[in-house]
């Protein structure tokens, strides 16, 4: 019988986390975890553990590739904790494209739905603006304000707007290439340590994405989508939803809107949760947590090793 923790939550990661090889130790421990992949591969009409285990880096970062790479990694990494414990999470929530894997694992959303709605996703969001023409940059070490504001200052005819939330003095811009070039030597005049392109040919969640938002929400209209079982924060509002349209719209206006991630941290930990698990590849989130809410205890799980250290602290 599982039981519910009140003060653990699990985080899924999105996009930026791939890399060849991810959970192939996993793999080898866990019959699940390749189950899981031949589900998503059936879904798609492609072998997706075998782009996932072999590759090409450049093939897998394609957007419509990594969305259902990223989802189903999430997915399998909870089927694994489902198996080897009874402890639950009482709170979810995932960056970005990690929400709809948290939509799976909290049985708001039916897994194949989940895969193939991304993979449209990954190619509406390419659609809508072609590759070049787009930009994304991370700035480290301004307040978010300051970044807000020369964003504002240098836009001129363009689009350029603070999209990402991810930890204090971390915060990530989109918008037309020219004009978060703009924005990242504004940026280094206001005095920030750094100010890095990402390896993105997509500007995520700034008004450029508009179009593709509208389109994906006839997508959402055909899935299928009940009340969560665990309190799951969406990253546009930070708030909890149960009812399917209410869902449906904040998958629509995360397209276009911020990623309101430190929020996100802070409301759950401002609940009573002390203890964060990211479940999936990397350790990206557990980073950006640890810098949100230094108070907090903050796991990390994606290969057999990780597995174990998070069972040993969650049943200690």
């Amino acid at each position: 019988m599982s039981e519910q923790h009140y003060s653990l939550a699990f985080v899924f990661p999105g996009q930026g986390s791939q890399s060849v090889g991810m959970l192939s130790k996993l793999a080898a421990s866990y019959p699940v975890v390749q189950q899981t992949f031949a589900e998503a591969s059936e879904a798609l009409g492609f072998d997706l553990w075998q782009l996932v285990e072999e590759g090409p880096q450049d093939t897998l970062n394609e957007t419509h590739n990594t969305q259902p790479a990223m989802l189903a990694a999430g997915v399998a990494v909870w089927k694994v904790w489902c198996q080897q414990s009874n402890i639950r999470p009482a709170w979810m929530a995932g960056h970005s494209l990690g929400e709809y894997t948290a939509l799976v694992c909290s049985g708001a959303m039916a897994f194949n739905d989940a895969i193939r709605l991304v993979a449209q996703r990954g190619r509406l969001m390419q659609e809508a603006v072609p590759a070049g023409v787009g930009a994304m940059a991370a700035i480290i070490g301004l307040e978010d304000h300051q970044v807000v504001n020369l964003c504002t200052n240098v836009a001129e005819s363009q689009v350029v707007s603070a999209v990402n939330f991810n930890a204090p003095g971390q915060v990530v811009i989109a918008g037309h290439a020219a004009a978060v070039e703009r924005a990242m030597v504004a940026a280094k005049e206001a005095g920030a340590k750094m100010a890095v392109k990402l390896p993105v040919s997509v500007p995520s969640h700034c008004e450029l994405m508009e179009s593709a938002a509208e389109k994906l929400n006839a997508e959402l209209q055909e899935i299928e989508i009940v009340m969560p079982n665990v309190t799951l924060i969406h990253n546009v509002d930070v708030a909890a939803h149960s009812a399917a349209e209410v869902i449906r719209n904040a998958l629509r206006e995360q397209l276009f809107k911020p990623v309101r991630w430190v929020d996100s941290i802070k409301f759950m930990h401002d609940q009573g949760v002390t203890t964060f698990v990211e479940a999936g590849p990397g350790k990206v989130l557990m980073g950006l947590n640890k810098r949100i809410v230094k108070t907090a205890r903050h796991l990390t799980m994606f290969d057999p090793e990780s597995l174990d250290n998070v069972l040993e602290q969650l049943n200690g």
